[in-house]
């Protein structure tokens, strides 16, 4: 081997090292906590800033599409309320979500007639119907979801409350560490936990936005947590034992649903086996017997 090619491997291999590690300096910069803390703080700042804009500077395209969105308050505050439970908080959701509801029934039609023709145009009814009710199944599973992972990050969440509060640290630092810590297994409890923090921050009282917490969410564990801090707060006995004990029925609670869901699938497997395995079951047995007593029995069927 020469000398030159030597060099030109040597080269090449010291700029594949450097460039590997030039990349992997900067993802592990990108990770320390300070950088973490900098990028939620900043997406914070950003969050409320256009929520702010939004109230006063309407962008024009939402401008234009505005006639969509429920003109009654009570409508709005109805369905802004199942959007915030779904995680959608930002202005343009509920815009969106209008122009979903009274665009999806004529393309889902248009699309059946068109597959099926005009000769079937009762299919296109049939059609415009779910197109209709689409958006509403797609926001109510997504809720479901979000309370589902709320539910399961929750005890977590109070065993890291303990574990500041006992530390030393107030109720509102708690929820503030808590929330950061769970932002990346549990990004909506942590997100609702952060709101929390905020609404404390500007002067409500911890209860009450604890109680907004529980209104948002729906989840009844959260609505039970609410009550414990109440009658915590009342009689004055210890935060950190009551959230211990309310951890441990959530984990018992959250365990028996899941026996509860496997004791269910027995039952549910029986459609799915009487309309699916048992068909095709008895054709692979009873077939060749069939056959069989066809051909022996009945031999002028054979014969035509």
């Amino acid at each position: 081997m020469s000398l030159q090619l030597i060099l030109v491997l040597a080269a090449v291999f010291a700029a594949v090292g450097l460039a590997a590690a030039a990349i992997m300096s900067y993802s592990l910069a990108l990770s320390t906590p300070e950088q973490r803390e900098i990028r939620r703080l900043t997406h914070q700042r950003g969050n409320i800033l256009e929520q702010v804009t939004l109230a006063h500077d309407v962008a024009p395209w939402v401008k234009r599409f505005q006639q969509i969105v429920p003109k009654s308050p009570k409508e709005m505050s109805n369905l802004r309320r199942r959007l915030s439970a779904a995680g959608y908080r930002d202005g343009s959701a509920a815009v969106l979500y209008g122009a979903a509801e009274m665009f999806m029934p004529f393309i889902a039609a248009g699309v059946a007639i068109y597959l099926l023709g005009w000769s079937r145009w009762y299919f296109g009814f049939l059609a415009a119907g779910v197109g209709f009710a689409l958006p509403s199944i797609w926001l109510g599973r997504q809720t479901k979801l979000r309370q589902k992972q709320i539910r399961n990050g929750l005890p977590d969440a109070l065993d890291l409350m303990i574990v500041c509060i006992e530390a030393g640290s107030g109720v509102d630092q708690a929820i503030v560490k808590t929330s950061d810590e769970l932002d990346l297994p549990y990004p909506a409890l942590a997100e609702e936990l952060r709101l929390v923090s905020t609404e404390i921050r500007a002067g409500k009282p911890r209860l009450e936005a604890f109680r907004n917490f529980a209104s948002r969410t729906k989840v009844p564990e959260v609505r039970s947590l609410v009550s414990m801090l109440i009658q915590t707060d009342r009689f004055g006995t210890s935060i950190a034992q009551a959230l211990r004990t309310h951890a441990d029925e959530v984990r018992t609670r959250r365990r028996q649903d899941a026996e509860e869901r496997a004791a269910k699938i027995g039952v549910k497997l029986v459609f799915p086996l009487v309309f699916c395995l048992f068909p095709a079951l008895y054709v692979a047995i009873l077939g060749p017997a069939a056959i069989t007593y066809v051909r022996v029995f009945v031999p002028e069927i054979v014969n035509k």
